[in-house]
């Protein structure tokens, strides 16, 4: 068994030999937080490049890490062909009749060669069943279609929604949303404007800015509302009125207006909210492998949903603490028309940002190509790892030279130029080189077999079958603590049947829960109320949280007029009741112990008891890492608080570990160094002493023959 799971570190294939285009048994085994630094993946059709980024992405779901993934041409989707059992019965629905008639196969035939042709595949590289298992069990895996029905669907409202304060008081960063998202609306309706010269992106900008400074959401409808009637005067030095006229804001409402208004359009209102935090991790904590498909989108909603997206995401970013290991990836399989060198579309910025500034909170970038002259590599020299294929033209070579030679200067590492232009030349399919700014030298690699199974890109009905049985969400129960100390308040609610208030001790104090709509039908029937400051805590722990807890009970007129254990919760305050009764409404008869101011007393005893012996509030533990949960904090989040501490500790303990045998590997790699010196010295003089041997004996023979 190939020895290629240890801990932090990616299988990504072996060594290849240029020279005799062979593989060797040296395993390339790449850094799991070398991500940080981003990655980019740069091949011609047929490279291999699709195969190599679906494996970091398996690795990355073995070692529990969550992946966003911008899927434009749908060969991403192939990550849930996975298939444990690799029986040709699981291929069978996922394979293309095409390619079974091409062949002059049956589908079922087809199916069992694809088989056979995974099993065997897996086999040579070391991967056994058990690892497709491993996979599927590490995370959850979702087909999100933005705009569409077949695979989970998600909704854009509440990506327009007010950001944070923290991003809103960043002038900058506000800014840079702000614009980003006015530029993929109005691309929506093929509107390509200039942020400094374009009136229609000044004016949407400038109501944005201003709701969401207000902390106002914002949806299509409230923009319509607020261009027709703008929540402001001037913009800049003008009048509203003389910068943009209101009959030709007219014109830009009818675009926004019939693009809510065509059928197409509600698909993008319905789903999931664009809630990075709960795209990356389910409930209970579990990671998830995020496919966003958007093959059957145009080019205006593609760069409309993917510059929203990637602005969400750098809003999350931000709320993250900072770390030094891997927490999460995005990878984007087409970059294409998205980092431009020249223009600057809605989703450069944001990508800009990301690439700078994620890797201080956890999130890795890996961002692939097949057109390498078309992308910003001063933008991308911030990129540390470059994964390089076949290249088509000697155009894209000597580019990809270019932007090499950029994040190598940036990241201060050396770079050969002559050597990498060598090796460029004679790559393979699936032969790539890898030059990571965190290694030594450039290393040329044969990918690994992929545990899914590359079927192509998946269609609408297949798309819509793996995503049926998923579309229902799923919750998670807490654990609980216990209360500590209570301090109770009782009053009392209600009246009697009669139409006047029921006459009570002015001990007694009564109030009234408000009646909303129609109050025919409707009478005050008798609570008791208790209004209570609930004391949780914990010395183990060093928890510590008062929460005011409002409640009602029924009073009867049996032995044990009150029971608080049947006690309902309310979700409103002491200050939300009235204290006059509504007029028209009828009272129901007291029971005879409400009008004994005395029992108030005991009741207000009872009542701290029962909380005493019966509230509690939630408070998770982790055993191993002997950590408890913050105040607020949700299970998901504590789990995966604790996921990201101890793999930091895990990284820390690899890299001291290294530290610790660098000088001892050093010393014995110089020894095999010296020996292979001394043998090759060795050869070298025997050679000579053979040579030597040879021409005396050849001049002895020819000393006889000329006597």
């Amino acid at each position: 068994m190939i020895d290629y799971e240890k801990l932090g570190v990616f299988y990504l294939g072996k060594e290849f030999d240029l020279e005799t285009h062979k593989i060797n048994e040296n395993l390339v085994l790449y850094d799991s937080k070398d991500l940080l630094t981003h990655a980019l993946a740069v091949g011609m059709t047929g490279s291999g490049k699709t195969g190599l980024c679906i494996g970091v992405i398996e690795e990355a779901a073995i070692d529990n890490i969550p992946t966003i993934l911008i899927d434009p041409k749908g060969d991403l989707t192939n990550l849930l062909l996975n298939f444990p059992n690799l029986q040709p019965e699981e291929f069978l629905p996922w394979v293309n009749p095409d390619d079974a008639n091409k062949k002059n196969l049956t589908l079922e035939e087809h199916a069992k060669a694809q088989a056979a042709l995974w099993e065997k595949g897996l086999g040579e590289w070391g991967q056994t069943k058990e690892r497709i298992s491993k996979l599927r069990n590490a995370v959850d895996m979702v087909i999100y279609t933005p705009g569409s029905t077949a695979g989970k669907q998600v909704s854009i409202l509440k990506t327009l929604s007010a950001p944070a304060a923290d991003l809103v008081e960043d002038g900058e960063l506000f800014q840079e949303k702000v614009s980003s998202t006015v530029s993929s609306i109005l691309g929506l309706i093929n509107i390509d404007a200039d942020p400094i010269n374009s009136r229609e992106h000044i004016l949407l900008s400038t109501i944005f800015s201003d709701l969401w400074r207000q902390g106002k959401d914002v949806d299509l409808p409230i923009l319509i509302g607020a261009i027709q009637k703008p929540p402001f005067k001037k913009i800049g030095v003008l009048d509203l009125e003389s910068f943009y006229p209101e009959k030709d804001r007219f014109t830009l409402m009818m675009a926004l207006n019939n693009l809510i208004a065509s059928p197409g359009f509600a698909a993008w209102l319905e789903g999931d909210a664009l809630e990075i935090g709960d795209i990356l991790y389910a409930r209970n904590g579990k990671p998830r492998v995020a496919i966003f498909s958007i093959a059957h989108l145009n080019d205006n909603e593609r760069m409309f949903f993917v510059s929203l997206l990637l602005n969400q995401v750098l809003g999350w970013v931000r709320g993250q603490s900072g770390t030094t290991s891997l927490r999460a990836l995005l990878y984007m399989d087409e970059i294409f028309g998205y980092f431009p060198p020249v223009a600057n579309p809605p989703s450069k910025k944001p990508l800009l940002s990301l690439l700078k500034q994620a890797r201080a909170f956890g999130l890795g970038l890996v961002l692939s190509t097949q057109n390498p002259v078309d992308i910003d590599y001063k933008g991308l020299s911030n990129i540390g790892t470059w994964f390089i294929g076949r290249l088509q033209t000697e155009r894209d070579k000597m580019k990809m030279l270019e932007g090499l030679e950029g994040a190598s200067a940036s990241q201060g590492a050396s770079f050969d130029r002559a050597e990498m232009d060598k090796i460029l030349s004679g790559l393979d399919s699936r032969v790539f080189v890898m030059n990571n700014v965190h290694d030594n030298a450039p290393v040329i690699f044969q990918t690994r077999w992929c545990l899914s199974y590359l079927a192509g890109p998946l269609t609408r009905n297949q798309i819509k079958k793996l995503m049926d049985p998923l579309k229902t969400g799923q919750g998670s129960t807490p654990a609980t603590g216990k209360a500590s100390a209570a301090s109770a308040k009782t009053v009392v609610l209600g009246g009697a049947a009669n139409s006047v208030p029921p006459a009570l001790s002015s001990a007694i104090k009564q109030l009234y829960i408000p009646v909303r709509g129609k109050t025919e039908g409707v009478s005050y029937q008798p609570l008791l109320y208790s209004n209570m400051n609930v004391r949780y805590a914990d010395v183990k722990s060093k928890f510590e949280e008062t929460e005011n807890l409002s409640i009602t009970a029924a009073v009867s007129d049996g032995v044990i007029s009150v029971d608080w254990n049947e006690a309902e919760r309310l979700d409103f305050n002491v200050k939300d009741l009235e204290t006059k009764a509504e007029d028209g409404i009828g009272f129901v008869e007291l029971p005879a112990d409400l009008t004994d101011a005395k029992k108030f007393s005991e009741w207000e005893k009872d009542v701290v008891k029962w909380a005493y012996g019966n509230l509690s509030n939630s408070l998770f533990y982790n055993k191993k890492s002997d950590q408890y949960s913050k105040k607020g904090e949700e299970q998901r989040d504590f789990k995966l608080r604790i996921q990201q501490t101890s793999r930091e500790a895990r990284d820390e303990q690899i890299e001291a570990l290294r530290k610790k045998y660098e000088i001892k590997i050093n010393a014995a790699e110089e020894k095999v160094r010296k020996a292979e010196q001394a043998i090759e010295r060795e050869k070298d003089q025997a050679n000579s002493t053979k040579m030597q041997t040879a021409i005396s004996f050849g001049a002895t023979l020819l000393g006889a023959f000329t006597g």
